[in-house]
Formats: structure tokens, sequence, C-alpha cells
């Protein structure tokens, strides 16, 4: 097993049509705004940019994020991932009653050589990492959909 190889899965249900979660879900340069933890999001082409997030442990990880899929009508959206992390990241959404079940999936090798050299020992606090990460996400965008603030993109 490589150590420095992770897996992620979440799911998010939200009260939002799904049309509206995909839109917000697909303006990664958006991210900021809502998920605390991704500290910044530029695009840098139409189809690319870089992302810079930081979650409890204390180290940025930067990305360079190059689109693969976007499909507004099958729900997907797919991206690859270079730098810190290599690998993928693919959100797809579906209806779910009145509202919308976001699906993130996310397979990656860290590149980083802090978290390479940690890499087993501190796989467990690394996944506890993500998690959180990633229910700050959720909260974020929640409370984003239900009052997005002055200005900000319209879903």
């Amino acid at each position: 097993m490589d150590w420095c190889c992770y897996r992620f899965r979440s799911q998010w249900d939200l009260d939002a049509p799904p049309a509206a979660v995909y839109r917000l879900l697909a303006a990664g340069d958006e991210y900021p705004r809502w998920w605390p933890q991704v500290r910044e999001a530029v695009r840098t082409g139409e189809r690319t940019g870089t992302a810079r997030f930081r979650s409890v442990v204390p180290y940025d990880l930067v990305v360079t994020v190059g689109e693969v899929r976007q499909d507004p009508a099958a729900g997907v959206l797919e991206l690859a991932l270079s730098g810190d992390l290599e690998g993928w990241v693919r959100w797809t959404v579906t209806a779910r009653g009145t509202g919308a079940r976001a699906l993130f999936e996310q397979e990656v090798v860290a590149r980083k050589p802090l978290l390479r050299l940690f890499a087993l020992p501190g796989r467990p606090l690394f996944r506890i990492n993500h998690a959180l990460m990633m229910r700050g996400g959720r909260r974020g965008l929640r409370a984003y959909l239900a009052a997005p603030p002055p200005g900000a993109h319209s879903v």
C-alpha cells in the first residue's frame, strides 16, 4: 500500500435545486466565498486555475486544477489536480427530494514533502483534517445557498 495515496468520498444533502448547486460547484473561483478552508482560488485560463487550501493542520496545500469533464445535464464535474496533491476530484450532483445531493469523490497522491515524510504516522490525522475540511465546506455551502452575500455569484 502506498501510504501517500488517499481516496475520499463525501455526500452533501442540500436544500437547493440541483442546477443551482451544480453552477456554484462549477464556479471554482467562488469557493473562498463559502468554503472557509479554501483560502484562494484563481482562474488561470478558461478551464484551468490554482487553489490554496488549509484545514486544521497548519500547512497550506497548493494545486493546479484542470477541468476534465463539465456535464451539467449529468450533474458531473471532474477535475485533474497537480502540485501538492496529484490526482482527480469529481462532483456528481443529483436530485434528492426537493433539493440536491452533491457527491464528492477524490483520489490523490500526496506530493508535498512534509505530507510524504509523515505519511504513515500522520495518516489518521490527515484523514481527520480532510473530514473537518469537508464538514466546513458542506456547512458553508448550505449557508451560502440559503443567503448568498450581496454581489455574490447568482445561483
